[in-house]
């Protein structure tokens, strides 16, 4: 036990961030003098002596903690400064442009948490209208980023945090409200945390699973949100339980591994194949909005079946 509180009262005596090279003996409280020779004193041991200094600090490495969000670093970098922001060359232009990006990132946070008050004081047709904003801002800071180059993972994380907070918690509140009266308390509630359950795992699975540039696995968050917001702001005419039941699917969609279209897949399109939903809009809104949303979510298995047959 001497021994074992010895060792940890080294580990928490490092300075961190010193080189390699600068480690000296004064570095660590290493024991007295007195207490090891007292000891081998004691039990006539010889195995008590000091050990060296590398043996020493190989060991308080290997019990060091590692954060495994950030990549390992050498000293030497962890004592040039902290990492910066903005990659590449920091000149004012870039960061400007950089400040504008996350700006629209930080609107969409924004309008969400209005979305949420909205929601509370019974003004959900506004609210899911801020939701709605919340998606154009969502895809405006990523198609910024990438056509001024401002592109980083600080955004990129700015990014998933906002979409947590504006699709994954004030989408479901937003709908929460609207099925109060319609369904019992305790059905909504639970589809609405399915929805932010989900979200969550979609978000994080997002950040860690390689890209496809053709599909998406699983419906996008910010699309679900979508699909909440406009039928929450059009008043879509589906009996409460149906309505609950469509927003637990949705849920369950996002965190699945099903293969959808990616929007530029689906704006590539012969234009002819437009003309229906145009026409159907202009005939009945609501029906065409639903027809849409099924047939996006059918395509997920159905491409899933065909992968595999062809697999």
């Amino acid at each position: 036990m001497r021994r074992s509180s010895t060792f940890a009262r080294q580990v928490l005596l490092v300075r961190v961030g010193r080189r390699d090279d600068d480690l000296r003996t004064t570095d660590l409280a290493l024991p007295e003098h007195r207490y090891v020779d007292r000891q081998r004193r004691r039990y006539g041991l010889d195995r008590l002596s000091r050990p060296p200094i590398d043996a020493t600090r190989a060991e308080i490495e290997a019990v060091m903690p590692v954060s495994p969000a950030l990549p390992m670093m050498h000293t030497d970098e962890a004592t040039a400064g902290s990492i910066p922001l903005l990659p590449g060359e920091r000149t004012m232009a870039r960061r400007m442009k950089f400040g504008v990006v996350n700006a629209c990132t930080l609107a969409s946070l924004m309008l969400g948490m209005l979305a949420i008050f909205l929601a509370m004081q019974g003004e959900v047709r506004i609210a899911a209208l801020c939701l709605i904003a919340c998606v154009i801002f969502d895809g405006l800071d990523g198609a910024l980023a990438r056509r001024l180059g401002v592109a980083s993972p600080f955004g990129a994380q700015m990014d998933s945090l906002a979409d947590m907070c504006s699709f994954g918690l004030a989408a479901p509140v937003v709908v929460y409200a609207s099925l109060a009266g319609s369904v019992s308390t305790a059905a909504a509630a639970v589809a609405c945390a399915l929805v932010a359950a989900c979200a969550a795992i979609r978000l994080a699975r997002f950040n860690v699973s390689p890209k496809d540039g053709r599909f998406f696995c699983g419906v996008p968050t910010t699309m679900a949100a979508a699909v909440l917001a406009v039928t929450v702001a059009i008043g879509l005419p589906v009996p409460g339980p149906m309505l609950v039941a469509g927003v637990a699917l949705l849920a369950f969609a996002m965190v699945s591994s099903f293969p959808y279209a990616k929007l530029a897949r689906l704006v590539k399109m012969p234009p002819w194949l437009w003309l229906a939903p145009v026409i159907g809009a202009l005939v009945d809104v609501r029906l065409t909005f639903a027809l849409i949303v099924v047939g996006y979510l059918v395509s997920g298995p159905v491409l899933w079946l065909r992968q595999r047959r062809t697999a």
